[in-house]
């Protein structure tokens, strides 16, 4: 009984603290003057990713680097195929602002960077510092096409003061980490007393687990029409996912890539990677029809998974 009160817990502060990020963080575009694409892809997309490094650096410092990969590639795949798709059917994201469609060509040259590394048979400590260098690249260039992007852009006066900004934004991230650990922790509990593998809960349960604070935010964002906070929200986190997590991770221990990860999971991921892009690069927004094609891929991806 105690762990559907978790779950039920879990999901309030998730979207309760969803709310507060995205009132912060738009709140926070105005009064800086940046665009909230950028927003998006810094405070509210790498914010959001805390929970998927605090648990890959676990899982690689105990000697668990299916976990701490899979956590990874398990989580790129659910923001695209599984947050977007629900964020969609909701409310279809307009995608008409060149900055997401670039940045979202900069998701997925990380994700055929992973891919190509992990063919070598081990993610190390070299490598880990290259991605790190690429994360660092990929900020300046952001911040700098921004600006370029929208130097004259009118904004809506913002009235709350920065303080003030930044106290509501910190409270949405806290309440997105306890809720994801909450829920994470009783669907945990409630999936081992039926049996299913630990293997299966790390690529599914605490992937998606600790995807959930992506999952809130691009909803309430969608819900009130800052599509570009939505879909900066899960760019950001998986170029994040990718240079800044599993660079981290490599750095403190080298991640051995299993030949599972080389054959499925993470050609999945890439094949979503570019699957968005396509739709961002074709199309003035993302329409219910392509949520749903999205939902469907990650209803496969994971009965393959559980069937295996």
């Amino acid at each position: 009984m105690t762990e559907w009160l978790f779950v039920c817990a879990g999901l309030v502060l998730l979207f309760a603290g969803g709310e507060a990020l995205v009132r912060g963080a738009v709140g926070l575009s105005r009064r800086f003057g940046v665009s909230e694409l950028v927003i998006g892809l810094t405070i509210v997309g790498f914010g959001t990713s805390t929970p998927e490094l605090l648990v890959s650096l676990d899982a690689a410092l105990s000697g668990e680097s299916d976990i701490a990969l899979g956590n990874v590639i398990g989580s790129n795949t659910a923001n695209v195929l599984l947050i977007i798709g629900i964020s969609t059917l909701i409310a279809p994201i307009m995608a008409w602002d060149r900055g997401v469609r670039r940045e979202a060509m900069v998701m997925a040259g990380a994700a055929l960077v992973v891919a190509g590394i992990a063919l070598t048979g081990t993610i190390s400590m070299a490598a880990g510092i290259v991605m790190l260098g690429m994360l660092g690249a990929f900020l300046v260039a952001a911040f700098r096409s921004s600006r370029r992007d929208h130097p004259d852009t009118e904004t809506v006066r913002e009235t709350t003061s920065v303080p003030a900004l930044l106290l509501i934004t910190a409270l949405g991230l806290a309440a997105l980490f306890g809720g994801a650990r909450l829920l994470v922790d009783g669907a945990t509990t409630i999936a081992t007393s039926l049996g299913v593998s630990q293997a299966v809960i790390g690529l599914t349960i605490v992937a998606v687990g600790t995807s959930l604070p992506e999952l809130a935010t691009s909803l309430v964002a969608a819900i009130r029409g800052n599509s570009a906070v939505s879909l900066g929200n899960i760019v950001g986190s998986n170029i994040f996912n990718v240079f800044g997590i599993l660079g981290i991770t490599a750095i403190v221990t080298p991640v051995p890539v299993s030949t599972a990860m080389q054959q499925f999971d993470i050609p999945v991921m890439v094949i979503s990677a570019l699957l968005l892009l396509a739709i961002l690069r074709f199309a003035s927004r993302i329409p219910r029809l392509a949520g749903a094609a999205m939902l469907a891929g990650y209803a496969v991806y994971v009965g393959v998974l559980y069937a295996a």
